[in-house]
């Protein structure tokens, strides 16, 4: 019969989360009755762990732990595979790191240099510049139909009501058009 989950952390030097931790993830098979072989989960243990940690002699408590004790693994026994943890490696997010710091030292410094321009303000801008556009084109007809009028011996309102149709005809085309701001 072998020890606890419990037990067994105490005889590791680590609590009984990091030994649950191993069973569920594989690096040690507890027995069929749940219990652990220490002899057996310290070989499994040492196989399948990719650095081994050791126990912490500030965290050990006051009641004396015997360490694991050492064996050597004979050449015929396969070696257990290493398992990955799948997820990033610390260089990686490093790397990942320094290429967002780049980017953003690089934002900072087009800004500072003026080449850059606040997104909502030059909407803004564009808004107010097509408005007076407009502004300016539906006024036209009412200022330019009694000059053309004149010029061309035709009723000044019948002019102006057509140019004005054929501004508004044009405005309303220029209305579907849509700009994109990316």
């Amino acid at each position: 019969m072998g020890l606890s989950i419990r037990a067994y952390a105490r005889h590791r030097g680590v609590s009984h989360v990091a030994v649950k931790k191993a069973i569920d993830s594989g690096r040690i098979t507890p027995e069929p009755d749940g219990t652990i072989e220490p002899n057996r989960a310290d070989l499994e243990w040492a196989q399948n762990t990719v650095s081994a940690r050791k126990p912490n002699p500030a965290k050990a408590s006051s009641s004396v732990v015997e360490p694991p004790r050492a064996r050597t693994i004979e050449p015929s026994e396969p070696a257990a595979p290493v398992l990955s943890t799948g997820g990033t490696s610390l260089l990686q997010a490093r790397t990942v790191n320094e290429v967002v710091k780049a980017q953003t030292n690089k934002v900072r410094l087009a800004q500072l240099k003026g080449d850059l321009v606040d997104r909502a303000q030059a909407i803004a801008h564009v808004f107010r510049l097509a408005r007076t556009e407009r502004d300016a084109w539906l006024n036209w007809p009412a200022r330019i139909s009694a000059q053309m009028a004149a010029k061309l011996e035709i009723d000044t309102h019948e002019l102006h009501v057509a140019l004005e149709s054929a501004v508004r005809d044009h405005l309303i085309e220029l209305g579907e058009l849509r700009a994109r701001v990316d």
